[in-house]
């Protein structure tokens, strides 16, 4: 089968997915919306723009990269083209005419984009009528979808899981222990967050509720990954506790597990998502889950048993939240529960095969 993967940009989701489509029959050709300097898998052909990329702050731009698209397509002959975000690249292979397409789904398309405009919404509904299968990586993505009238027998459900072998308790286990140790907190509660430091990952909220929980329980540490637009915001805030956080920057995925396995709590404050890989990772690792009550959340976070919710969006809660979880005696006991979660459900290698299931459906 000829496929073309078409996306908005290089990321290492699109890398992951990439490499496993490396590794099939497949002859694969991938796109990108937006040029970068991309970092293609072998085994993937990387494509162009005939006469470079178009102009997507106007229309017209549009249809030159519908024109565009047309003539890759007619050139590569693809059987089938997988396309996403819903309202970019899928919406222009939707413009252009093609059969079949897979959409999918990359949950912010469907949970807050939609949402920004009624333009935003008539993309969303163009594009869903003129695909063959939607791809939703959780229930509450996939329900949105058939608001919009999408047959519910066309459409996959995966969430995209994680590689079980890299992200598990027993990985990076002398790293996490070198960590705590050098940080000099062996003998602290040690919480993690890794989501970007932008509005909809709510890390803003999570720096303001540190401060509070930290300034009742001495105890409390935090190991704050990653970065974004909100850093200055974010390092003024827990600037009065800086000694009990420690900023790694972006860590490499070879290092994530090592930090993980370095923490007795992860959070995801996070007031948009799908079913987030941050999150599975976490949960692979058999690390306790206190994340944001929004839908999805509650799709992987049963509180009492792999952890716990708080309300959305809301300082005092997510602090005493903190000071609860820091103080119950089940923890591990969640952590078991979270890496079975993460085994029955949350399997790259296992949920990769329903994408190629939805190949096949999609040319019937």
């Amino acid at each position: 089968m000829r496929v073309l993967y078409f996306t908005e940009k290089d990321s290492p989701h699109d890398r992951r997915f990439l490499t496993a489509l490396a590794g099939t029959s497949h002859t694969v050709f991938t796109l990108r919306q937006n040029m970068a300097a991309p970092a293609t898998p072998p085994g993937i052909v990387e494509l162009d723009w005939p006469g470079g990329q178009p102009d997507w702050k106007a229309w017209a731009g549009w249809e030159d990269g519908k024109r565009k698209l047309q003539q890759i397509i007619e050139e590569i002959q693809p059987d089938l083209v997988h396309a996403g975000p819903v309202q970019g690249p899928a919406l222009l292979v939707a413009l252009a005419g093609f059969h079949p397409l897979v959409t999918m789904s990359w949950g912010f398309d469907m949970l807050n984009r939609v949402n920004r405009s009624p333009w935003m919404r008539t993309a969303t509904a163009y594009t869903l009528a003129h695909s063959d299968v939607f791809l939703g990586d959780c229930q509450t993505v996939v329900d949105e979808a058939l608001s919009y009238g999408f047959p519910p027998d066309r459409v996959v459900q995966f969430p995209w899981g994680v590689d079980l072998d890299l992200f598990s308790p027993q990985r990076g286990g002398a790293e996490a222990r070198d960590l705590r140790q050098r940080l000099g907190w062996d003998d602290k509660f040690v919480i993690l967050c890794n989501r970007t430091w932008s509005p909809i990952y709510g890390v803003d909220l999570m720096a303001q509720a540190f401060v509070q929980a930290a300034g009742k329980d001495q105890h409390l540490r935090l190991i704050l990954a990653g970065d974004g637009r909100q850093a200055d915001f974010i390092h003024e805030t827990l600037a009065p506790v800086a000694d009990k956080v420690y900023f790694p920057g972006w860590v490499a995925m070879d290092d994530l597990p090592g930090v993980y396995n370095a923490a007795d709590l992860f959070v995801s404050p996070s007031h948009c998502d799908g079913s987030s890989v941050s999150l599975l990772e976490a949960l692979a690792c058999g690390l306790p889950a206190l994340v944001s009550d929004i839908p999805s959340n509650q799709e992987w976070v049963t509180p009492g048993k792999n952890g716990a919710l708080f309300r959305d969006g809301d300082v005092d809660n997510l602090s005493r939240a903190l000071l609860q979880m820091a103080a119950d005696a089940n923890l591990e006991a969640y952590g078991e529960c979270a890496r079975l979660l993460a085994e029955a459900r949350a399997n790259w290698q296992v949920n990769f095969s329903m994408l190629l299931d939805a190949y096949q459906m999609a040319i019937g």
